[in-house]
């Protein structure tokens, strides 16, 4: 379990194929610095699990759906990443609640800069749109954002967005402060969310009673 709030910006040193994945090497002092083999680091918002670590990197294995469904496909060495530690039960929220399982990928459509912050536009999957509500919490890259825009549930030209504004810090103290129009994101919406559109999908399914099944009542004058 994740917070969203990034602790650091690492670098992957390496790259190598396991079967029908990869297995990444990954820079990041802090991040190790209290790491245990078996530990959980959010990689750009992608939850893996520590294999072999040193006193500055750590190593990684990531499968092939994980591969499919985030920005991790086609990694390469000085691909620059955010990193976050599972946090403690007994720590501070000072995001909002992030699984480390990525929903999919969006695009950044465009970044407008302003005085104090960054405005950014990411297009995502018509299937999550329904899941990214204005005000609402998301994950980019594994950092805890509040959605400040969002489009309309049939939004003109087709393409579904959202938008969320980064002030200085966020822009400094993680990778969301160099993307440009046409990156490509990690998205992972909240658990909420989540749980309440599958639980409405399972309304659809619910019908009356098979009347067939029933028991006839007896009719009068027959036989009990």
């Amino acid at each position: 379990m994740f917070t969203g709030i990034v602790e650091e910006i690492g670098a992957v040193t390496a790259v190598e194929t396991a079967g029908d994945g990869v297995r990444l090497t990954v820079q990041g002092p802090r991040a190790v610095s209290d790491a245990a083999h078996g530990d959980s680091i959010a990689v750009s918002g992608v939850c893996l699990t520590v294999v072999d670590q040193g006193s500055d990197w750590f190593t990684a294995d990531v499968m092939r759906q994980t591969l499919a469904m985030s920005t991790l496909a086609g990694v390469v060495p000085g691909l620059a990443v955010n990193l976050e530690r599972a946090t403690v039960a007994h720590g501070r929220l000072g995001g909002h609640i992030v699984q480390g399982h990525i929903d999919g990928t969006g695009e950044v459509l465009d970044v407008r800069p302003g005085a104090q912050w960054s405005v950014v536009r990411i297009a995502l999957p018509a299937e999550l749109a329904p899941l990214v509500v204005d005000k609402g919490s998301i994950a980019v890259d594994g950092v805890s954002l509040t959605v400040s825009a969002a489009s309309e549930a049939a939004p003109a030209g087709g393409i579904h967005w959202f938008e969320v504004s980064l002030i200085p810090e966020t822009l400094a103290a993680t990778t969301l402060g160099t993307r440009v129009a046409g990156d490509r994101v990690n998205l992972e919406t909240d658990i909420l969310a989540r749980h309440v559109q599958r639980l409405l999908s399972f309304t659809a399914a619910v019908t009356a009673p098979d009347s067939s099944a029933a028991i006839a009542a007896p009719t009068e004058g027959g036989s009990a």
